[in-house]
């Protein structure tokens, strides 16, 4: 009778011990505790480390002046003067502009054509040529916004020095140039920084992916060894295995969503109720997927791989980095079912935008919807891992 009974205990794995034991293998697994705990440490800092200047400043440019007149001086100063821009030199040629660019030394060019001067107040059409290195998409921003910005000002001066010689008084001819006053106010990104815009959906992101190629490691390892998995209830090692990892994530989640968000001077506008509430089915429908996807593979490399390919198409499928309007609406559609994508978009409403909660109720529901949908899909793969384990 004794021996029976204990065999029923060590058969039934008390759901804290097999907690307890996805802990432990968690954490003793190399592979998994790089990737979980090295990871979103040291993403929180590389991936905000090119914005912690919020926007390109001062970039490096060369000038071709083959008009040399008093008003090409004059644009090149206010070039130089520029915030977004740092007057390096003059060139001669527009090769050497290239050279310089390619060497490193710039990373702009503006070429000012011959009879700019006298085009101008001709009122002939004249074309400021301008160029950047387009290798880094933020610096050729700031070069081409801040070359634009400098040609329209100067415009704006020979117009007003026109209206004055046609007898307009000075008030009269500033008004009818500046007819219309834009008083823009950022709203949801007050410092009109990459940091506010980028960063919060990255880390969101980044604990989506850890968490699934964790999730995926963890399961693949353990196909081909014998352990409780064979002898628990599949819905008992689900339900475990999603414990322990919402244990561990919802301590990455405060790290991300509190300090980094402090560290950072992020724009943090939900409740820490609804913080908890919304971040709850996210942690739970990744880790449900990524306990279902672990049962596709019996490699423990496998996972890492296919979660760092589909990583980028992910990021541009949240929405927030390209416009969903130029993607095809098949992928915007299936991508509903990976929790990143509703749950990112969702969160950067309310934490960055303040919306209500009725806002992401929606997207709250469907998170769960996605949780029931996952853990039934992880259900029907262990039981599959194990008629075909050949272990039993």
């Amino acid at each position: 009778m004794t021996r029976t009974s204990s065999n029923r205990v060590s058969q039934s794995a008390p759901f804290l011990l097999l907690v307890l034991a996805d802990l432990k293998a968690i954490i003793s697994d190399k592979a998994i505790a790089i990737t979980l705990f090295g990871g979103v440490l040291f993403y929180s800092i590389l991936y905000p480390l090119p914005y912690l200047n919020e926007v390109p400043t001062a970039q490096q440019l060369v000038v071709v002046d083959l008009d040399n007149s008093s008003l090409s001086r004059t644009l090149v100063r206010h070039t130089d003067a520029s915030p977004k821009l740092e007057l390096i030199g003059k060139v001669a040629t527009l090769s050497d502009a290239k050279h310089a660019i390619e060497s490193g030394k710039a990373h702009g060019v503006l070429v000012i054509p011959e009879g700019f001067r006298r085009d101008l107040y001709l009122g002939r059409q004249v074309t400021l040529s301008i160029g950047g290195d387009a290798n880094y998409f933020l610096v050729y921003s700031a070069v081409v916004e801040g070359l634009v910005s400098v040609g329209i000002d100067t415009q704006k001066q020979v117009q007003f020095a026109g209206l004055l010689k046609q007898g307009s008084q000075p008030e009269q001819a500033k008004q009818s140039l500046n007819s219309v006053k834009l008083n823009s106010l950022a709203v949801f990104n007050p410092n009109l920084g990459y940091m506010g815009y980028v960063v919060p959906g990255v880390l969101l992101l980044v604990l989506h992916q850890t968490l699934l190629i964790g999730a995926g490691i963890l399961g693949a390892g353990q196909w081909q060894t014998k352990g409780d998995w064979l002898r628990v209830n599949p819905l008992m090692i689900i339900l475990a295995r999603l414990t322990a990892f919402a244990v561990l994530y919802s301590m990455f989640s405060a790290y991300y969503l509190g300090y980094c968000y402090y560290f950072y001077d992020l724009r943090a506008m939900a409740s820490l109720a609804q913080l908890g509430l919304f971040m709850l089915p996210y942690i739970l429908s990744t880790a449900a997927a990524g306990i279902a996807m672990s049962c596709l593979f019996s490699r423990r490399d496998l996972p890492t791989q296919v979660v760092l390919l589909i990583s980028m198409p992910l990021l541009f499928l949240t929405g927030f980095i390209w416009p969903l309007s130029l993607i095809p609406e098949p992928l915007i559609w299936l991508s509903q079912l990976v929790p990143a994508i509703p749950g990112i978009m969702a969160m950067l409403k309310l934490n960055q935008m303040g919306a209500e909660w009725s806002c992401v109720f929606q997207t709250w529901l469907q998170l769960w919807a996605l949780f029931a949908g996952y853990i039934l899909l992880a259900y029907v793969g262990i039981s599959w891992r194990r008629r075909n384990s050949g272990l039993v």
